[in-house]
């Protein structure tokens, strides 16, 4: 298994072959989704010799478009994230002091808390169709969706019966634009139908509809982006906000906002960052999100900085509602245009997006040198690369990993940095 999720293997020729679909040891047919001098990628459309470590699929259609690892048994998935990890630090020539662990709830299923479906539409018979819909895996085109193991009862009510009232109101598939979904851990839902065209003429229908949910959107994204961009908020219904404990603490969050997906694996990581994060110590939130992370284990001295508005707008109610004002700052900003927050006498938090650490933090981490870094990852490859940049200074204390995500590629990862 390499890095992203597919299998390496060799064609006859004796070219490489990243695949979709296949396990490590086995032979298999391949339908080809892009041809390089070097590689060639496909997905696998026949198992001709099986792994002892497959197993059949829980979503068969779909699993290539949310979940791929879903062909393996759960043992291989956590062997393979572990030595992805190592192997990420091994090409910086990082050994890390400790083996590798993966923690895992072992909930394999019904985790996600947020899904964001496409939508297809046909005509058969002369009817328009319109259904829930990924996007395939390696292509352009869409499969129509009925259920997901990764998500919860709760979410896919709310998807189904939005969708039947959109074919009750014969609403064209090339009108819409995505479904957002999100629930909190007591199954509340809120949604949000993105759409192309404003003024939207059965919006008002639409938020007529009883449904299960406790709210939703009807938002307008300009067709121009491909992304489920907020141009413009339509129309909407109920309390579209909602609420859960991270570690016995309350947090708002938007539909569309930040927040992480798998809350018991998450409050474990939490768990552990905290033993890290010396009593008395200020502490330096970067990349904060809604502020789960500093506002929970951050202390009575946190500055919190996040880059995206409708996180802060958040996070700011969530100081106030905490009565933390006096304890807590939050900071709109990038994280390297907030450099000045880096102090060499506060504890560092950072949970970075797959990019990594920008340049300048890292720039301005070591010029400053504080003591501890605390450096959580959702991309091992480049968290490895960002440590090798602060190897100059800081040795590794601490890592621990996490399953985040099971039944996907992706991994998430704890490196302890201290000053050495």
């Amino acid at each position: 298994m390499i890095y992203g999720g597919q299998a390496i293997g060799q064609l006859e020729s004796g070219k490489k072959a990243m695949v979709w679909g296949g396990l490590p040891g086995e032979t298999v047919e391949i339908q080809l989704t892009k041809k390089k001098s070097s590689y060639v990628e496909g997905i696998v459309i026949k198992v001709l010799e099986p792994s002892e470590q497959r197993i059949l699929p829980r979503d068969p259609e779909s699993y290539l478009s949310t979940s791929p690892w879903q062909i393996m048994d759960f043992a291989s998935e956590q062997h393979y994230k572990a030595a992805l990890i190592e192997e990420a630090f091994e090409l910086h020539d990082i050994v890390l002091p400790q083996p590798i662990s993966v923690y895992s709830d072992d909930v394999e299923y019904h985790y996600r808390n947020k899904v964001e479906f496409s939508w297809y539409g046909d005509t058969i018979d002369g009817v328009e169709t319109l259904d829930l819909a990924f996007f395939r895996r390696g292509s352009k085109g869409k499969i129509v969706v009925y259920d997901s193991a990764l998500l919860p009862e709760s979410i896919m009510q709310t998807a189904v019966a939005i969708r039947d009232k959109l074919r009750e109101l014969s609403v064209d598939a090339r009108k819409l634009k995505t479904l957002l979904i999100r629930c909190d851990s007591r199954g509340n839902t809120t949604w949000q139908l993105y759409v192309k065209d404003r003024p939207c003429e059965f919006a008002d229908e639409l938020i007529k509809t009883p449904l299960s949910a406790q709210g939703g959107e009807v938002i307008y994204s300009d067709p121009r982006s491909p992304a489920s961009v907020i141009t413009e908020r339509l129309t909407e219904v109920g309390d579209i906000v909602l609420t859960d404990t991270v570690l016995g603490v309350p947090f708002r969050y938007a539909t569309e906002g930040f927040f992480q997906v798998n809350l018991a694996v998450y409050e474990q990581a939490l768990k552990d960052m905290r033993q890290w994060i010396e009593p008395g110590k200020s502490v330096v939130d970067m990349y904060s999100g809604v502020g789960s992370i500093g506002l929970t284990i951050g202390g009575d001295d946190v500055t919190l900085v996040e880059v995206n508005e409708h996180a802060v707008r958040e996070m700011r109610r969530n100081i106030k509602a905490l009565g933390r004002e006096g304890q807590a700052t939050a900071v709109l900003a990038a994280s390297e245009k907030a450099l000045d927050y880096i102090d060499s006498e506060a504890i560092i938090i950072v949970d970075p997006p797959r990019a990594g650490l920008h340049d300048d933090v890292i720039a301005k981490l070591l010029e400053t040198a504080p003591a501890r870094i605390v450096y959580l990852s959702c991309n091992p490859a480049t968290q490895a690369r960002d440590v090798a940049k602060l190897a100059t200074k800081y040795g590794i204390r601490h890592h621990q990993a996490y399953n985040f995500f099971p039944r996907t590629p992706h991994i998430e990862n704890l490196v302890v940095l201290d000053l050495v």
